[in-house]
């Protein structure tokens, strides 16, 4: 797939063929290069700033903790993207420190400033522990390379321990109900059932238990509830111990105690119950709502700023609060790019209209949800066909899908031998997986999540 089909442009001459408004883009996700394409197609000169060199499809992070892909299959260079928009494209590796709105630039803490005319905060957000006691210390999360990654040492550690340890036991337990949660929750209790049997024939299933804990009532909570019914059946079938109406009360060492007061044994907990606002965007001096979410008007005008914009998980409109996934960031992206024309060319700006295309998990192998908006319901095989397709489509980068459809297709194919051939590195020295220096990529987890960068928009 070309970067047209997946972020088109406004399909007309570009607006602005002598002065080129100079607009800065913060953040390398859905959101930000859906704004950035349709803004160099519309003769803006761009600035895209991202603390990574790359980018993330993060639906697919989870397949990298869980060894079905590397992390390589769903990142792309960000230097690439900005080439191919053309010479008015820029990409600037750095971290945001902060916006001078006066005087219109933005300070980062690699090169001089960065001059503006409009500005476009599309920073993404990070893990929300809720406040959870223990929670940042001794939670594993997939919504970056590096945390996915960690999270993939850690998993392959512990099952290189039950072959050697006869008295350990592997007690996972992943927090959130939503497409992230289920979908590792899936993939882990199959490389449970058939992955062990194949790649540890001397290790009995039995040691290694997988739950998933919602403190909802429903998985998927906003899908269809047969939807909801549906996957909750295939994961119990899966042999996940599914516990809705569970709250946590704090995050242990080795455990996870509930607010009913029962404790349940944990060697890896997975953080997968919500996002929340990077700590430096909220000292960036803009007004907050949810989440510490920038919040907008429904035209993603910055409250207070005429040529301030904000889109993506980081943002929130404040009379009409949207789903936090990948539709609405481009969506919003491609609208900030007309409403920039707009400004420049002293026209009304326009209500964002989100047209909801539909959304979708899966569960594990020819298993999956998938709800069209005004469309069928689609479960099992056919939504699991359907799940893969789009996801494979929409990644950037012709290496990136044949890799992403190779490994993906030779994990199906050889799903029966190989389910669990995780490859990663045993974290300690002492046999003991989960401590020593794993609590190295603990603290470094820990520092990523308070400078952080990325988007979480979900597919």
């Amino acid at each position: 797939m070309q970067l047209s089909q997946l972020f088109p442009t406004l399909g007309h001459d570009a607006a602005f063929t002598s002065r080129h408004p100079r607009v800065s883009v913060v953040g390398g996700g859905f959101g930000g290069m859906a704004a950035a394409k349709a803004l160099a197609a519309e003769g803006c000169h761009v600035d895209i700033i991202d603390r990574h060199p790359y980018t993330t499809f993060q639906p697919l992070l989870y397949q990298v903790a869980t060894g079905g892909l590397n992390p390589g299959d769903v990142t792309y260079r960000l230097r690439s993207f900005a080439a191919k928009l053309g010479s008015h494209a820029r990409f600037r590796r750095a971290s945001v420190t902060s916006i001078d709105t006066e005087n219109r630039l933005v300070h980062c803490d690699n090169g001089e400033p960065i001059e503006y005319d409009y500005l476009v905060l599309a920073q993404g957000v990070g893990a929300n522990f809720f406040g959870t006691p223990g929670a940042a210390e001794h939670s594993y999360t997939i919504y970056t390379r590096g945390s996915s990654l960690t999270a993939r040492d850690v998993i392959f550690s512990n099952l290189e321990a039950l072959d050697t340890d006869v008295s350990k036991t592997f007690d996972v337990i992943i927090v959130g109900g939503g497409p992230t949660g289920v979908e590792t929750a899936g993939t882990l209790a199959e490389m449970k059932s058939i992955g062990i049997p194949a790649i540890f024939p001397d290790v009995s299933i039995d040691r290694v238990h997988v739950a998933l804990v919602e403190m909802g009532s429903h998985l998927l909570a906003p899908f269809d509830s047969s939807l909801r019914h549906y996957t909750r059946r295939q994961l119990q079938k899966r042999g996940v111990d599914v516990r809705t109406d569970t709250a946590i009360a704090e995050v242990r060492e080795d455990s996870v105690l509930l607010k009913d007061g029962h404790e349940l044994p944990a060697d890896m907990v997975i953080w997968a119950a919500g996002v929340g606002a990077h700590k430096v965007a909220m000292d960036w001096g803009f007004e907050t709502g949810r989440g510490g979410r920038i919040v907008t008007d429904s035209t993603l005008r910055v409250h207070g700023h005429d040529n301030i914009f904000a889109v993506g998980d980081g943002a929130i409109i404040d009379d009409n609060p949207l789903p936090q996934l990948a539709q609405p960031a481009i969506q919003g992206g491609q609208l900030i790019a007309r409403q920039i024309v707009n400004l420049e060319n002293n026209r009304p700006l326009e209500t964002f209209q989100y047209v909801d295309k539909g959304t979708m998990a899966t569960i594990g192998r020819n298993a999956a949800v998938v709800q069209l908006a005004n469309g069928p319901k689609l479960t099992g095989l056919l939504a699991w066909l359907v799940w893969v397709t789009i996801h494979i489509y929409s990644l950037l980068g012709g290496r990136n899908r044949i890799q992403a459809m190779v490994n993906l297709g030779s994990r199906y194919l050889t799903f029966n031998r190989e389910a669990g051939a995780i490859v990663g590195d045993v974290l300690t020295a002492d046999g003991n997986p989960g401590k020593g220096d794993s609590e190295s990529f603990r603290k470094a987890i820990a520092e990523e999540m308070e400078s952080s960068d990325k988007d979480t928009d979900k597919a």
